[in-house]
């Protein structure tokens, strides 16, 4: 038992190597397939399962308990993607001839379309926040650059003035696995992102550490994503809006506009940063609702 303990302690150590060097990744993606990870090393200790002698069989019977402790089929996608990494690792390695979890059935990817809102209900949010106030401006202008960029809402957190290109007017914003890209934003969200900073973050006293970051809350610091999250959420019941909305309903909201008023899909997957177009094809979907609706609305035989 102690020495399977110790040979799994060993493959961790070279997993998040592998992870971190060869494949590039963020911390919190490192961190979530880590956990997956003990998870795994975790049931295999209990079984005396050293790494090399893992099987298909022991994976579905982790993969069994697992469910039956109520994990979403998403989180269920990624631990097998993240299994699947590191006995791709063990192979690469000639620690074992084959991947035991290359032959996992992954459960089925729900096509969950979200909530999307209108251009009047993001006026309505907007129209929530009392400008005359430090932080109903901020927020003014976040919910304006959340939806007129489509950006995330821990690359809003963490964007730079540095990453602000006036004349161009583009962000250069660093997304998921710290990769770069740029993202136009309008002359409006623009102007109104400059007046935040000119005339409400120059007022505040600003943390060591945080002088880059664009937007602060009363007391310097970056805002964290909760905050975001719990600010739309007062802004939302306050306009009355029965959706259910996060942040990212207003990045769904930006890319639903576009797809639906003909923008190619090559170009709002480089937007968006999406590295697959298949995840970009979700906005497809949603024009095709769209299309239904109508004609459900408006065709004499959808009304028999």
């Amino acid at each position: 038992m102690a020495d399977v303990q110790h040979r799994w302690r060993r493959c961790r150590e070279d997993y998040e190597t592998y992870l971190r060097l060869e494949r590039g990744m963020a911390d919190n993606s490192v961190k979530a397939y880590m956990q997956d990870f003990d998870n795994m090393q975790r049931f295999m200790c209990e079984q005396d399962v050293a790494p090399e002698s893992v099987a298909r069989e022991h994976l579905q019977q982790l993969l069994k308990q697992l469910c039956d402790l109520g994990i979403a089929p998403a989180s269920q996608r990624r631990m097998i993607s993240g299994w699947r990494m590191f006995f791709h690792m063990m192979v690469i390695d000639d620690i074992v001839k084959d991947n035991p979890a290359a032959l996992l059935d992954l459960p089925i990817k729900p096509h969950h379309l979200p909530d999307v809102l209108t251009d009047d209900e993001v006026t309505a949010i907007q129209q929530t926040f009392d400008r005359s106030l430090p932080e109903g401006e901020r927020n003014y202008v976040i919910v304006e650059v959340l939806y007129g960029c489509g950006l995330r809402v821990s690359e809003l957190v963490n964007l730079k003035l540095s990453n602000i290109y006036v004349e161009e007017q583009y962000l250069q914003v660093i997304g998921k696995g710290d990769k770069e890209r740029w993202v136009p934003i309008n002359e409006r969200a623009l102007s109104l992102m400059l007046s935040y900073i000119h005339n409400v973050r120059s007022h505040v006293d600003v943390k060591a550490g945080e002088e880059k970051i664009v937007f602060l809350n009363r007391r310097g610091h970056r805002l964290t994503r909760q905050m975001v999250f719990i600010m739309l959420r007062d802004a939302v019941a306050a306009a009355g809006i029965k959706k259910k909305v996060s942040p990212h309903s207003l990045r769904h909201s930006f890319a639903t506009e576009l797809v639906e008023n003909g923008a190619d899909l090559r170009a709002v997957q480089e937007m968006l940063g999406h590295e697959s177009i298949s995840t970009t094809e979700i906005y497809t979907h949603l024009t095709r609702d769209t299309l239904r609706n109508t004609i459900a609305a408006y065709h004499p035989h959808y009304k028999k």
